[in-house]
């Protein structure tokens, strides 16, 4: 048994009413190579899964896509019947070619369709945030959006987020329904959302990270973040996970892994109290 937990990274109300601790899991990495088919250890991507809500995560975020359905399948198969706190984010918008493929899809007649068939998957009543994968740029966005908060009357979606947009888009998206997360690529090391971010903190929307750890260049030997590191007895990756979550009180990030061993290191970042110094002097970093 370990003492990590989730809990001292904070809480956040997703939507105004459903608590999550603010240090999540993101569920692609347990499919198989390329995002595509069954993981090798089957047994050790549910060994996961159930890690995780021992730690104290209570919000997973998933895809129909990862697989595709692969990811969803093994979250139910792992934690069905669900722990009353726990919190699924689950996305939809892609068609699966193959390995490393995906295919913007937005129609809306689609999107109903995969609601329906990860809320079967993960044998749910209804999703707490469903999130358009992507904006089909052959769909208006009203339309893919419109339909989206169709099965939110219905009672199939509580929540409805989007991913990988600019503001402009999420103010597009608000003039036809409310907006509780966003979800755009974003880490120490790379920033280009900076904007969307300042804009989700604003507003109060949820921002979700993906590929929240990457560090590249700046945890080299002898670099601040490596120094910072060293003083919390820490890892890099440890100090950007705890960088992240200082960045913005919406802040909630999903880092993913196939390995308990990683996954208790990544939640243990949640204690991690950086200094107002340790802060800006990571916050000043660039990969240039």
């Amino acid at each position: 048994m370990t003492d990590i937990q989730a809990a001292p990274g904070g809480t956040f109300q997703l939507g105004g009413d459903l608590p999550v601790h603010r240090l999540g899991y993101g569920a692609m990495q347990i499919t198989g190579p390329g995002v595509w088919g069954e993981p090798e250890d089957r047994d050790g991507a549910l060994a996961v899964l159930r890690a995780a809500v021992d730690l104290g995560v209570n919000f997973i975020d998933t895809a129909d896509s990862y697989g595709p359905y692969v990811s969803e399948e093994l979250i139910c198969e792992a934690l069905y019947p669900y722990p009353d706190d726990l919190v699924i984010a689950t996305k939809g918008g892609f068609v699966r070619t193959g390995p490393d493929q995906w295919v913007p899809l937005g129609r809306p007649a689609y999107l109903r369709q995969e609601v329906e068939m990860s809320l079967r998957r993960l044998r749910l009543e209804r999703i707490d945030l469903y999130q358009l994968h992507r904006v089909d740029p052959e769909v208006p966005l009203e339309d893919q959006v419109g339909e989206l908060r169709l099965l939110r009357d219905e009672g199939k979606i509580r929540h409805i987020g989007l991913s990988e947009v600019d503001s402009a888009q999420i103010e597009q998206a608000r003039d036809v329904t409310e907006i509780a997360s966003v979800q755009n690529l974003y880490n120490l090391a790379d920033r280009r959302h900076e904007a969307v971010l300042d804009y989700a903190t604003s507003q109060g929307i949820a921002f979700i990270p993906w590929f929240p750890i990457a560090t590249g260049k700046l945890a080299e030997p002898g670099s601040v973040l490596e120094q910072a590191a060293k003083g919390h007895s820490a890892t890099p990756a440890q100090l950007a996970l705890a960088w992240l979550l200082r960045r913005s009180p919406v802040m909630l990030p999903i880092p993913g892994t196939r390995s308990v061993r990683h996954l208790e290191e990544n939640v243990a970042a949640a204690a991690v109290q950086l200094t107002d110094e340790e802060f800006e002097s990571l916050s000043a970093l660039t990969e240039g």
